[in-house]
């Protein structure tokens, strides 16, 4: 069955928090409890809503995996931890390309190795680093580019 990318709907908020939560505790292992419970009430009461959301739809499925964007920035991608492989990142990132040009940007945490890997094989390439992320913690941020 073929996914589609489809703008963000409220009725499928929770799930997205769900993708993301899910998300997060497979790949962000370097977080403590504290901190996934911190990050998590930001994403449930309003970083989805401060963003541009696309969801890669399943009919059957509904929600596979969402980016979010802010202009030409990435400010989040996360795929339901049960499809990672399935190419649903790279068909969110060739979606964000189509709409908003090919200067993309994203901040990847240092210690998400996986994810900077994937984004290096996309054709991102870093251009600088963060100490601290965008809430002002401590967990080092990349700074990536795809300027093709």
């Amino acid at each position: 069955m073929q996914n589609a990318i489809v703008a963000y709907r409220e009725e499928n908020h929770d799930q997205l928090v769900d993708i993301w939560h899910r998300a997060v505790r497979r790949t962000h292992t370097f977080l403590e409890e504290k901190d996934i419970q911190f990050y998590y009430q930001i994403v449930r009461n309003g970083a989805l809503r401060e963003v541009e959301i696309w969801m890669d739809w399943n009919e059957s499925d509904g929600p596979t995996g969402f980016i979010g964007l802010d202009g030409p920035k990435i400010e989040m991608l996360f795929v339901d931890p049960e499809r990672h492989g399935q190419g649903i990142g790279r068909r969110l990132i060739q979606h964000a390309r189509k709409i908003k040009g090919t200067h993309l940007k994203v901040d990847v945490n240092e210690q998400n190795k996986k994810a900077h890997a994937f984004y290096k094989h996309l054709g991102f390439v870093q251009t600088g680093r963060s100490e601290l992320d965008g809430s002002g913690r401590a967990f080092p941020l990349l700074h990536m580019e795809w300027n093709q």
